[in-house]
């Protein structure tokens, strides 16, 4: 367990307090404002573009044709979207309850137990429960509570920071881990072929089994006040290779497509993916890493568990892949690695910050 040096206030807290109005800190810039939505009826409406849904059933098929018109769907919705949901993808939907109950239960615990797992993002130990710091120059806060940890590979994981409450925790989301990991290559496979090259690049060149790192986010989004205000989650891509996400389905993931904000449906028995950057740079962009943001509501808790696959932060250069790479497609990002990458993502969104907005 950690001790942090400084005590955060927690979303919980304030949401408990019985506030009627949210704290300035959290109010949104007025061009975010403008649409900003009611979840609820956001993700009622039908017209318009929906995300993907891509069956897996057929994904390790003997029949060849039938397989590859599975991966044709995944590249086709990787290509276009970004996202979509998973269905038949081959985790238990008991074990993946489980893995929900798990981290409602620990979320459920007094504040002051979980704080007895609080991270210290001052000296860089960011893994287990927190809360968002301001770290851009407006200082705003998004309205979550979390809970972060690697939790795969098994011989680089900190269990002695994991929940003990609930007791099965470990062994539900160590399961989880290690079928989620399964399921990462596959569609790693997919993406590789889609591409034209052989199966297993797009793996090796993320830092195959031994060096993909698999970090869960448990994100705990109290009940807000005032939701037309604020976002659970600001405005951002993965930095990932890939993600997968699950939610206690209750609406909020939307996504930025041709211009407008999605809502992404709650689709039973579902997981979510997202191609993360990591991806989008090693395809020379003909994968989309989407834009995507978090809403929050007024009736009901939200709790979704995001698995952010990324590779080593310094050991492998990402850049766009030879064979992707033309005359006619010259490489759109300059060669960096995962550190370098996530540090020019900070450095630029706090110069976004810094700078004016634009006038229309």
């Amino acid at each position: 367990m950690v001790t942090p040096s400084v005590l955060v206030p927690r979303v919980e807290s304030l949401a408990s307090s019985g506030i009627k109005s949210i704290p300035k800190e959290y109010i949104r810039p007025q061009e975010e404002l403008n649409n900003i939505g009611n979840v609820f009826e956001e993700v009622q409406k039908n017209e318009g573009p929906q995300v993907p849904t891509i069956d897996l059933m057929e994904i390790e098929s003997e029949d060849k044709a039938v397989r590859e018109k599975c991966r044709e769907e995944i590249v086709k919705a990787a290509k276009e979207w970004g996202v979509m949901h998973l269905v038949n993808h081959g985790i238990p939907d008991d074990l993946i309850d489980r893995v929900k109950k798990a981290g409602q239960v620990f979320f459920d615990l007094p504040i002051e137990e979980k704080e007895k797992y609080a991270n210290d993002q001052a000296s860089g130990n960011v893994q287990g429960y927190g809360s968002k710091l301001a770290n851009n120059a407006s200082g705003q806060l998004e309205w979550e509570d979390y809970f972060f940890h690697l939790i795969f590979p098994e011989d680089k994981r900190d269990i002695s920071i994991w929940p003990r409450t609930p007791s099965d925790y470990t062994e539900v989301t160590s399961e989880y881990a290690r079928l989620l990991r399964s399921l990462a290559s596959k569609i790693l496979s997919a993406l590789s072929l889609g591409l034209g090259l052989e199966e297993g690049r797009l793996e090796k060149e993320v830092g195959g089994m031994e060096e993909l790192l698999l970090q869960m986010k448990i994100n705990y989004y109290p009940r807000c006040p005032q939701p037309e205000l604020a976002l659970g989650v600001e405005a951002h891509t993965d930095i990932s290779a890939l993600t997968f996400i699950l939610h206690n389905m209750v609406p909020g993931l939307q996504l930025f497509y041709e211009g407008k904000w999605v809502t992404a449906k709650c689709v039973p028995n579902s997981i979510i993916m997202h191609i993360g950057d990591t991806v989008e740079i090693l395809s020379n962009g003909k994968y989309k890493s989407i834009l995507h943001r978090g809403l929050v509501n007024k009736e009901k808790v939200r709790i979704s568990w995001a698995v952010f696959c990324e590779p080593p932060k310094e050991k492998i250069i990402l850049k766009p892949l030879t064979e992707v790479v033309t005359e006619a497609e010259p490489p759109l990002f300059p060669p960096r690695t995962f550190a370098q990458h996530l540090a020019h993502k900070l450095f630029r969104k706090t110069q976004d910050s810094l700078t004016p907005p634009k006038s229309d």
